[in-house]
């Protein structure tokens, strides 16, 4: 990755998530690992941080030259000031004890508060603002991210007349961008493994000027082109993902949406109930 003036001035954490997609194997294991635990760069020596991400001191010293550091010290040195500033983000450490069989919410908690300290309620709003605007709404996933597509597809359709999920079974994401248009606002779920495709995808999306909303884990670079990137933090200590975050920002987002929508909002939900009602389906 080739670093110019402007990406020496981005902070540390950035830089890492940017580097991500330009990474040999074993530097893309270290820039993962440090995604998530950003704090360890500014509390372990390069030999330490190497035995901790369990790669070579070799690979530590090629990353941090990567980013644009001159040395490790220059990357310490920028980490340490970030984790000053109160972020969550840095105070994440790998090195608890074993996840217990019952480990309770302690995690879940964690990966709240460290992925909403990223996001306010204002950038909630706007986007709540937006759904309500749109000629249509697109909620757009692969693999596991359908899963959260359509789960905000069930809640958002309690209150919103036009929202679709997409791809379905043997569509191409090309059959529905060419009739996405300025008015429309967009959803994209993109927690790892990505599909290949996505950073193109995301760029022919934009290209059509319909509003942007890209929901990614903490691992993803941050696209400062779209609209809104919310980062949500997955990090676990048990041998799947932990997606606490990534639910609770669709509840954030129903919410705030809802009640914006006000008095037709609650028609329309009345509307819904009675006609279940009516039909007997429930």
């Amino acid at each position: 990755m080739t670093v110019t003036p402007s990406d020496s001035e981005k902070p540390f954490l950035e830089r890492v998530r940017q580097s991500l997609p330009d990474l040999h194997p074993a530097e893309r294991q270290l820039g993962e690992f440090l995604v998530q635990f950003p704090g360890e760069i500014a509390s372990y020596n390069a030999q330490e941080l190497a035995s901790l991400a369990q790669v070579s001191k070799a690979t530590v010293s090629r990353f941090v030259r990567r980013l644009g550091f001159e040395n490790y010290e220059e990357a310490r040195r920028m980490a340490r000031d970030e984790s000053r500033t109160g972020s969550r983000l840095f105070l994440a450490h790998p090195d608890g004890p074993a996840a217990p069989d019952h480990p309770g919410i302690a995690e879940e908690i964690d990966n709240l508060e460290r992925s909403f300290s990223q996001i306010s309620p204002d950038q909630i709003a706007s986007v709540a603002a937006e759904l309500l605007n749109a000629r249509r709404v697109w909620l757009v996933g692969f693999r596991i991210s359908q899963s959260f597509a359509t789960y905000l597809y069930w809640q958002l359709l309690k209150v919103l007349p036009d929202v679709a999920v997409v791809p379905r079974g043997g569509e191409t994401m090309g059959e529905h961008i060419a009739v996405m248009e300025a008015r429309d606002c967009v959803i994209v779920f993109g927690l790892r493994r990505r599909v290949a495709t996505m950073e193109p995808m995301l760029d022919a999306i934009a290209a059509t000027g319909a509003k942007l909303c890209y929901i990614t884990d903490e691992s993803a670079p941050t696209r400062r082109d779209l609209t809104w990137h919310f980062h949500c933090v997955t990090a676990t200590r048990t041998p799947q993902f932990n997606h606490a975050a990534v639910l609770a920002l669709c509840h954030r987002v129903m919410v705030a949406t809802t009640q914006q929508a006000g008095r037709e909002g609650r028609a329309q939900l009345s509307r819904i109930e009675q006609l279940n009602e009516q039909l007997g389906q429930l």
